[in-house]
């Protein structure tokens, strides 16, 4: 699933430095002379190096243009491969904030390699036409955009796509579209594109355990702006580019505090009451999936109409992941790159090659030689990723022969040893699944409590109560959560069960509904709520008064 939560990667730092350059200037309290002459001299090699094709309107098969610029080297006598970004983020090539080029430093790299590269909004953002929606579906805009790139003349048909988060989480759906001139992928920090896999039904990270997870909430209040000021249909290519040097089209909303906003309810009207603009999280939406995300229960049908990955879809293309420890998403992630493993044909499968770093959500080339994340040192996390995206894209888009598949599959940080390790598979051969259980006397709601995770099940569960304070619509809340114990196979319910009693709770009488995500017990006569998912087993009990 930014500047705003989640941050953007590229070729190594093809697309970070691209797209958060504007950070840079938008937190400046003045003009920096300095820097402002070294983004004119980083430009003017550029130019010098490439030919430069900016705010070309790139046409769909339903009419809306998709607003790219395009760089590739000079020399007319070649056609090369494409290196592609598709993204919601703020592009421009001029910091206007700023008043200079963005730091395109990444990009003179990559021309100097012998590619060309293209960066393209998704609909209904910046330049781009149409109505916005969570991965910029249709799929079908993913692929007329390789389409048209690998019929141009200047193309070797090649195209091969990198970037992190929601740069790379539209990747999946669309490679499954199959399109000829998509020939590998490289796809970083992915798990809001993945919807449902093996024991992962999350659609696209919005649900954790069945719940909303709230960080998209505030993360939409600055991206579903599809109320925006847009240049009229019929402007020339040179008056956009003059006019993107004036006008970035970037919102600049209020700060909201997000601590105090995401406690109202009713949930749905969150991003309303902050006075968010309209867009897919609560409101209808004339896009494909039909907007209204906090309506949907998580096997809604909109799910399976948007750019979501789904495991009935199938990927047939070689992929190079990149997963990180700290990230919301990484157990869909690795059930991605296994499933792709297993579905794929013989010889695409074995071209699934996986990094697993110990770094927080796109942030692999932040690692330094005493890596810390929070207040845990990883020691030295570093990885050549530069060489490694390069080798991986000058084999399969140029041709040659080097030696990057002669890597381990699985590339993987094992903290508390502080080690890079490798594997041919993911989990690695002789590592057996450990369950731990919550537990505690009773005082596990502090920082200072006695909540542990043992290796067995404990032979006495004390319940935990908390009393919040109270608040202007429902009075003081009462919560009391226990561990549950029982059966659960690898995410999934097998059998079903009535009126039965919960293990090691004796007189606890349930009835259970399932489902594939997650299964529900209901107290006939306390009326608890018991969730059970991925080997975690839980209830709990709201009192309003």
């Amino acid at each position: 699933m930014k500047n705003r939560f989640l941050r953007s990667l590229g070729l190594s730092v093809l697309i970070s430095i691209f797209l958060s350059a504007g950070a840079v200037g938008q937190n400046r309290q003045g003009p920096d002379p300095e820097l402002i002459a070294k983004r004119h001299a980083i430009e003017k090699e550029l130019n010098d190096i490439a030919v430069v094709d900016r705010k070309v309107m790139v046409p769909m098969r339903d009419g809306k243009r998709m607003a790219a610029d395009i760089y590739r080297p000079k020399d007319a006598s070649k056609q090369y491969p494409i290196i592609f970004s598709r993204t919601p983020y703020n592009f421009n090539f001029w910091d206007v904030r700023l008043g200079a080029p963005r730091d395109m430093t990444s990009i003179i790299d990559a021309i100097k390699r012998g590619y060309a590269y293209v960066v393209m909004n998704e609909r209904g953002h910046f330049f781009s036409e149409g109505n916005y929606d969570i991965l910029g579906p249709p799929t079908t805009d993913g692929d007329d955009a390789l389409t048209w790139m690998s019929s141009q003349p200047w193309s070797n048909k090649k195209v091969g796509t990198i970037g992190c988060s929601s740069t790379a989480e539209w990747q999946m759906g669309v490679a499954a579209r199959g399109n000829p001139a998509f020939t590998t992928m490289i796809a970083q920090g992915f798990g809001a594109g993945v919807g449902r896999v093996g024991p992962y039904y999350e659609q696209g990270n919005w649900y954790r355990g069945g719940a909303v997870q709230m960080l998209f909430i505030a993360w939409l209040y600055g991206e579903q702006n599809q109320v925006r000021p847009m240049f009229p249909a019929n402007t020339s290519q040179a008056d956009l580019i003059r006019g993107s040097k004036l006008f970035d089209l970037s919102e600049q909303a209020p700060s909201v505090d997000w601590s105090k906003a995401l406690r109202h309810l009713p949930e749905m009207d969150i991003i309303k009451a902050v006075d968010g603009p309209n867009g897919v999280f609560a409101d209808e939406m004339p896009n494909i999936t039909g907007g209204a995300m906090i309506r949907r229960t998580p096997n809604d049908a909109a799910w399976y109409k948007g750019g979501l990955f789904h495991d009935n879809m199938k990927i047939n293309i070689p992929g190079f992941w990149f997963m990180s420890w700290y990230d919301v998403s990484v157990g869909p992630n690795l059930a991605t790159y296994n499933h792709v493993r297993k579905t794929a044909s013989p010889d695409i499968a074995d071209k699934q090659y996986a990094v697993i770093a110990p770094t927080l959500h796109c942030s692999y080339t932040r690692a330094t030689e005493n890596t810390v994340v929070g207040e845990r040192s990883m020691g030295d996390a570093r990885l050549d990723y530069s060489a490694l995206t390069y080798g991986w894209f000058d084999h399969f888009l140029k041709g040659e022969k080097n030696d990057i598949l002669k890597m381990p599959k699985v590339q993987y940080f094992t903290m508390g040893s502080n080690k890079w390790q490798s594997s041919d598979q993911w989990p690695p051969k002789g590592a057996e699944p450990m369950k731990f259980y919550l537990a505690s006397s009773g005082k596990a709601n502090s920082l200072k409590g006695d909540g542990s995770l043992v290796a067995a099940p404990p032979a006495t569960d004390s319940p935990v109560q908390q009393t919040l304070p109270p608040n202007d619509e429902s009075g003081p809340i009462v919560r009391r959560q226990r561990l549950l114990y029982g059966k659960c196979d690898n995410g999934r319910i097998v059998g079903s069960e009535q009126n039965g009693r919960a293990a090691g709770h004796p007189g606890l009488q349930f009835g259970r509904t399932e489902r594939r995500d997650r299964t529900e017990r209901v107290d006939r006569s306390n009326a608890f709520c018991i969730i059970e998912r991925e080997g975690h087993r839980f209830h709990r009990q709201v009192d309003r008064r």
